[in-house]
């Protein structure tokens, strides 16, 4: 659902897991039929509320900029997770339920995305998206943040190695990049337009959008999509449908300077990094060099789409859980040993 890079570049052409219709709107021959209890009840939306513990709003001082966040969990570091391109923060939603009894989850809407207002929502820039995030850390911790890692989603992860690597965020201790390589990402740039304009624009209802984002579109998660989905959309009065909150197709100037860069910025933060790929994509030189000298640590996830947080929560909740115990990071920073006891597995 959004120009972004890897497996995603099939899936959006193809998308339907095995055994489903190609599209929630394929069957345009047969006569329509009244939706079943059934099917109204397997794609409608769930609340954010079953999965996060408070949604807040960040407003940034000076400015008009009013930023969603949505948070869970009590206890150790935050894991603060920034979305790609058409998603939303409820993107973490099922993951953030599996982690917060070990962690702190907070998930915020980026500038132009979710229930986030600024004063220009088509700003996608990364200079601007990278001050967005350090204007809401710093709201919401001051000068004295707890232990932080930040993770990141396809622009989300672009976004969180360009604030990672201003290192302008104190506490910072870990760093977490989901399906994005800089090759890869800039070679698909050139397709991203048809990609848009040929996934499905307009709605009738919100379960149908549901319905074609797991069977047509990006996602093969339902409870996750049930969360997530509604949130990437808005209602349209004058055509009476739903369509897309963040109209990406607008934003290309910005596409190119996501990604331009990142293997080099990436590689140069001085934090513990993980890059999670589905699939097997292939890394670039910088990146392939890198893994060799032991700068980062890699996990492909199988089984898997380009939104691996939603298509496989537990698995993905499980690497970060995995990644803050080897790394010793509790609330504050790095542990000592006698310490974090409450971290192994």
């Amino acid at each position: 659902m959004e120009p972004a890079p890897l497996s995603s570049l099939q899936e959006e052409g193809e998308g339907e897991p095995a055994g489903e219709d190609s599209s929630a709107f394929s069957a345009a021959a047969v006569p329509p039929r009244p939706a079943t209890h059934h099917s109204l009840h397997k794609y409608a939306p769930l609340d954010w509320s079953a999965y996060f513990d408070e949604e807040r709003r960040v407003a940034i001082p000076g400015t008009d900029d009013v930023f969603n966040v949505y948070t869970a969990g009590s206890e150790g570091p935050v894991v603060f997770c920034l979305h790609g391109g058409g998603y939303s923060g409820l993107s973490f939603a099922v993951a953030a339920r599996q982690m917060k009894d070990k962690a702190r989850v907070v998930a915020m809407d980026l500038r132009g995305h979710g229930k986030s207002t600024t004063s220009d929502d088509l700003d996608l820039s990364i200079d601007t998206l990278t001050n967005d995030v350090i204007a809401v850390i710093r709201t919401m911790y001051g000068d004295l943040p707890p232990a932080i890692i930040l993770v990141g989603h396809s622009m989300g992860g672009s976004v969180a190695v360009h604030v990672a690597s201003r290192r302008e965020i104190r506490n910072l201790h870990g760093l977490v990049v989901i399906d994005v390589v800089e090759g890869t990402a800039m070679a698909s740039l050139v397709h991203m337009q048809k990609i848009l304009s040929n996934r499905a624009q307009h709605f009738p209802s919100i379960e149908k959008a549901i319905e074609w984002s797991v069977k047509g579109g990006p996602l093969r998660n339902i409870e996750s999509a049930r969360v997530s989905i509604p949130s990437t959309l808005k209602y349209d009065e004058s055509r009476e449908c739903y369509t897309y909150r963040t109209p990406l197709e607008q934003t290309e100037k910005y596409w190119k300077g996501w990604y331009e860069g990142l293997s080099d910025k990436f590689l140069s933060c001085p934090v513990q990094k993980i890059l999670l790929l589905a699939g097997t994509d292939r890394l670039d030189r910088a990146l392939t060099i890198g893994q060799m000298q032991g700068k980062f640590q890699m996990v492909v996830v199988r089984h898997t789409g380009h939104a691996i947080q939603e298509d496989v929560p537990e698995e993905f909740a499980s690497h970060i859980l995995n990644f803050i115990s080897r790394n010793k990071i509790g609330p504050n920073g790095v542990e000592i040993p006698g310490l974090i006891k409450k971290w192994g597995h």
